[in-house]
């Protein structure tokens, strides 16, 4: 009975899949999109030329602007300590 039952379900679950493998067409056609146009072929050629000659091949971050500062490092770790505490994220002990 054991062996007929799981027998039974294997079949079943080989025949579920079978079905499903085959729901659709192989070549996926439903999802063909259909488009009606008016423009040429060489109009949307030259279109694409003209925006490929206006486009921007500098990269992304060579602009990057540098700065110089004029407070020394002690003056910042300063002036952050003293934040910290007015703020309430430091006590006064952890102020050093």
């Amino acid at each position: 009975m054991n062996k007929t039952a799981r027998f039974l379900a294997v079949a079943a679950v080989a025949a579920f899949a079978s079905v499903g493998a085959q729901a659709d067409e192989a070549d996926g056609s439903q999802f063909a999109l259909k488009f009606e146009t008016t423009r040429t072929r060489a109009e949307v050629i030259s279109e694409a030329a003209a925006a490929a000659q206006n486009r921007n091949l500098e990269p992304l971050g060579s602009r990057v602007t540098t700065y110089q500062s004029t407070v020394d490092r002690a003056a910042v770790r300063a002036e952050a300590a003293a934040q910290a505490m007015r703020t309430g994220r430091v006590g006064p002990a952890e102020a050093s």
